[in-house]
């Protein structure tokens, strides 16, 4: 790989985001102590420590019932704008559920929150994943591929509110008759609108990303993994005249320690006192969504335990042992095409520090010399 030309994108630093935390358990499904806390003053401390350690994006993550050793969940569109007023430069991703929110409704919301914030808001469409999330509401629980079909007439809809002043939508899940949002999202060089984020692995998922998403998320991956995943989103693009519109994050869990043996017993730890229970619990509910592909090809699909103690398969992507290792690793995804890590850690607040002190200097040393290289 060291011999292959570097992506088009590769001249642009390496960005940033974290899961915010505000769903309790942390983020791995074991009893290991985690110091992380999901209470909204935690939270407000890590997004400024965070902003201040290298991150420009958080992600607020959407629960709505107890589940899998979350039991408590902060909503993600209120704690997202909490986050950005707390703070002066992190733009903060609201996890949402097309099924669960009305496009119109949660355009309005994201164009008055966008405006109080200066343009820092951001969405990230998810299909679905918990079926009951959507029947335990009263909500009807849709076959994967219809899902991902309305999540994309979801993503149009918004878009056409956003950028259009006479605005029409004709669909099978959402109709729109000229309808003038005001106020629009705030206007911010470099961007037409709130950035709008979706994940996935399916076939589904991947048309959809190229089709309507301004990011692609990925659950963890090696970096052949990933790679395949960037080609076909990309393939996509290119057949609807998007080519060059779609960036690409990569969901990763964090170890970095002063040793590689040191990071990796952290790892060890955290498998060993797995919580089984809500493990296999969360391993049986996710496999079922990605097995009713037509493809079998989803999510989680070739998870094993070990993975699923991570929710995105965080481990898989190996950011674990010293600052340099990590480091090295991050630029061979880069390579591969990937713009942003969405990380999560063990203990935040120590975490995001030591990531911000340690490993973030040297990413921009290694990111300019193989700019110099070239």
């Amino acid at each position: 790989m060291s011999n292959a030309p570097l992506p088009a994108s590769f001249h642009e630093p390496l960005k940033f985001a974290y899961w915010v935390p505000n769903v309790s358990g942390g983020l791995v499904v074991s009893t290991i102590e985690q110091r992380t806390d999901w209470s909204y003053d935690y939270n407000k401390r890590l997004a400024i420590l965070a902003e201040n350690n290298g991150f420009e994006y958080a992600l607020s993550q959407v629960r709505y019932i107890a589940s899998y050793g979350a039991a408590y969940q902060h909503e993600s569109t209120s704690i997202s704008l909490a986050l950005a007023l707390a703070t002066e430069r992190l733009k903060v991703i609201a996890a949402i559920h097309p099924g669960l929110w009305h496009p119109g409704v949660l355009a309005k919301w994201i164009a008055s929150a966008d405006q109080i914030t200066d343009g820092r808001l951001a969405i990230n469409v998810v299909s679905g994943w918990f079926k009951d999330e959507f029947t335990k509401l009263g909500e009807p629980w849709l076959e994967h591929g219809e899902r991902y079909r309305r999540s994309e007439e979801f993503i149009r809809y918004v878009r056409e509110l956003w950028t259009s002043e006479h605005a029409e939508f004709n669909g099978d899940f959402y109709r729109l008759h000229d309808f003038d949002l005001k106020p629009k999202p705030a206007q911010v060089a470099g961007r037409a609108h709130p950035d709008i984020f979706m994940g996935g692995n399916s076939t589904d998922a991947r048309g959809m990303g190229g089709r309507v998403a301004d990011w692609y998320f990925s659950n963890g991956n090696t970096p052949d993994g990933i790679a395949e995943q960037i080609r076909d989103v990309n393939d996509v693009a290119s057949v609807h005249g998007r080519s060059g519109a779609v960036r690409f994050g990569v969901n990763g869990f964090l170890i970095g320690r002063d040793s590689e043996a040191e990071a990796r017993e952290v790892l060890r730890e955290i498998v060993a006192k797995a919580d089984r229970e809500a493990v296999e619990g969360f391993g049986s509910a996710v496999k079922q969504a990605g097995q009713s592909t037509g493809d079998k090809k989803g999510m989680w699909q070739d998870s094993e335990f070990a993975d699923l103690v991570q929710y995105n398969d965080g481990f898989r992507t190996g950011l674990i042992g010293t600052p340099e290792q990590i480091a090295t690793r991050m630029i061979d995804y880069k390579k591969r095409g990937v713009n942003l890590f969405l990380l999560g850690f063990l203990h935040y607040l120590e975490d995001v520090e030591y990531f911000g002190r340690e490993i973030l200097p040297i990413v921009r040393e290694l990111e300019a010399a193989e700019l110099a290289a070239v």
